[in-house]
């Protein structure tokens, strides 16, 4: 099909490889090269079209999107032609980044505007969440670890996207990586009525964004980078959910979304996705870099407290992985340091917003303890926290019918559990949560654990054989020694997890992150699915 690109057409569709539209007679061959095929979105001040380049071999598919001026005086038409020069050269410099769309083309035609950019095939993250469910914890987790990076890359540049949402995040067909698409350009409006004022105001005054997912400030015309976080929390909430922020409840008094118990996370990720979504600016993550180093504190917080905060101990000090000195950290003893009292405030937080689940484990932030009496002897201490010198909390051991039978009535929540040895053959426990948990020798063969948390779990010599682990996060796990042949790991996040010795042979790591220097110290064959999809040793 041949569209035609004149907005007062009445009748636009018109029969492939047609030179002259039948209803109006405009050309159909946009500068001689592109035809259009489709319509993707229409606005009052612009559109969006899906087209093919005919003056190259095979014609390669691409996106048009067409700014329209909403006045025609010459001083208008020279500022948008300012802006779009700008625009475009935002586009370009951005573009080099591997999940940001390209720049092929730009140019004036008609006093309308165009640029082209690469077409990207493939789902939407609103469309997955229609066809398949919203995420689990550990989904949202490593969706956030795909786009964070590329949040800072586009803020490095004095770039705010102003529109971060689920129908801008396409995941890409050919690798399945996530890219963020729609940079405005065709929705910065000309305000005819301003035009006499400067340049920036008449270009600009207008409120970019989505309800919902734009933060007051944006709307109010005064966007900053942390206006792209709120805008990622918001996108957090609905792969959690499946729900848009206009059918979610707003404190009336503060303007805050009533989100929390539409969820069931850790209150470690509850506490930064709180901040994400601070309708202060002031109170809000400021970058993405912070929002990283936020994620990434998860499984320090009591360590760096105690050893940054609090007095040092004269002997050395331990967590759960053995003596640690304060070099380990990267930051000194010191409680002026940063890390001290950005771990000195999350603890703090998370103490406010403990609770008790329904499985009687109170929680406070990352720990966990059994909700029970005062102690009177030394040996209900033990019994119910573990031993004095354990550097972490520790639930009880479970057998491995007490695992399916809580999960069947609806807990998810395993996290540092200690189910070594345990027969899960073939066990359903897709999206359970095995954070720090010990699994040493555990039997998980067959087993569907589709988007299950095993960050930092002990999975030393596990049986995953054939287990499906799709989308599993197993972020710093170690899988030393684990038997994963013909494991589906398709898109699992296994990013400075420990693979030496584990039998990756006839695997499935299409779209996995994982690095070229972690997989060779695995076991591979000619039947392992190597990342980019292709097979064969490494």
């Amino acid at each position: 099909m041949s569209y035609c690109l004149n907005p007062a057409c009445p009748n636009p569709e018109n029969l492939a490889n047609t030179e002259l539209c039948q209803a109006c007679g405009s050309r159909l061959l946009l500068r001689d090269r592109y035809r259009i095929i489709q319509a993707l979105g229409q606005g009052g001040f612009g559109a969006t079209f899906l087209a093919q380049d005919e003056a190259l071999p095979g014609g390669p598919y691409c996106v048009i999107k067409q700014l329209r001026p909403a006045a025609s005086s010459s001083h208008v038409l020279q500022m948008a032609r300012d802006l779009f020069k700008r625009e475009a050269k935002t586009l370009g410099k951005i573009g080099n980044h591997p999940q940001v769309p390209r720049l092929l083309d730009y140019f004036e035609f008609n006093q309308e505007f165009y640029l082209v950019q690469e077409y990207i095939s493939g789902s939407t993250l609103q469309q997955e969440v229609k066809r398949s469910g919203p995420f689990s914890e550990a989904g949202v987790k490593q969706f956030l670890s795909e786009v964070l990076p590329m949040l800072q890359y586009i803020h490095s540049q004095q770039v705010i996207h102003r529109d971060i949402k689920p129908a801008n995040l396409i995941r890409r067909s050919q690798d399945k990586k996530l890219v963020l698409i729609d940079f405005g350009a065709v929705k910065d409006q000309v305000n005819p009525v301003r035009a006499g004022a400067s340049e920036q105001t008449a270009l600009t005054a207008y409120a970019i964004g989505t309800p919902g997912y734009a933060p007051p400030e944006q709307m109010a015309m005064r966007p900053v980078y942390a206006s792209d976080i709120y805008a990622l929390g918001v996108t957090c909430i609905y792969l959690l959910t499946g729900k848009s922020p206009k059918d979610l409840d707003y404190d009336p008094a503060t303007g805050e979304m009533l989100w929390r118990e539409q969820v069931h996370i850790t209150d470690h990720f509850a506490s930064v996705l709180k901040k994400m979504l601070e309708v202060s600016v002031r109170h809000r993550y400021q970058n993405a870099g912070e929002v990283l180093r936020a994620l990434d504190l998860e499984p320090y917080l009591d360590s760096l407290a105690q050893s940054m905060v609090t007095k040092p101990s004269r002997g050395p000090q331990t967590n759960d992985f053995g003596p640690v000195n304060s070099g380990d950290l990267g930051e000194p003893s010191s409680p002026s340091s940063p890390s001290a009292r950005m771990a000195a405030a999350i603890r703090a937080r998370q103490a406010k917003s403990a609770m008790t689940d329904s499985t009687g484990l109170q929680t406070t932030g990352t720990r966990r303890r059994m909700a029970v009496p005062k102690p009177t002897s030394m040996s209900s201490v033990e019994r119910t926290r573990g031993p004095a010198s354990s550097g972490s909390p520790t639930a009880p051991k479970l057998g491995a019918d007490e695992v399916l039978n809580s999960y069947a009535k609806g807990k998810r929540d395993f996290t540092y559990h200690d189910l070594s040895l345990l027969n899960l053959q073939k066990a359903t426990l897709s999206g359970a949560n095995f954070h720090q948990s010990k699994l040493h020798k555990i039997n998980f063969q067959g087993a569907n654990l589709f988007s299950a948390d095993f960050g930092r779990a002990s999975l030393s010599q596990a049986v995953l054989k054939n287990a499906n682990l799709a989308r599993a996060y197993l972020s710093h796990a170690d899988l030393q020694g684990a038997d994963l042949r013909g494991a589906d790991l398709s898109y699992a996040y296994l990013s400075n997890a420990n693979l030496r010795g584990a039998n990756l042979c006839g695997a499935d790591l299409t779209g996995a992150k994982v690095t070229d220097e972690q997989l060779s110290m695995a076991r591979t064959n000619w039947a392992t699915v190597h990342p980019s999809g292709k097979r064969g040793l490494w």
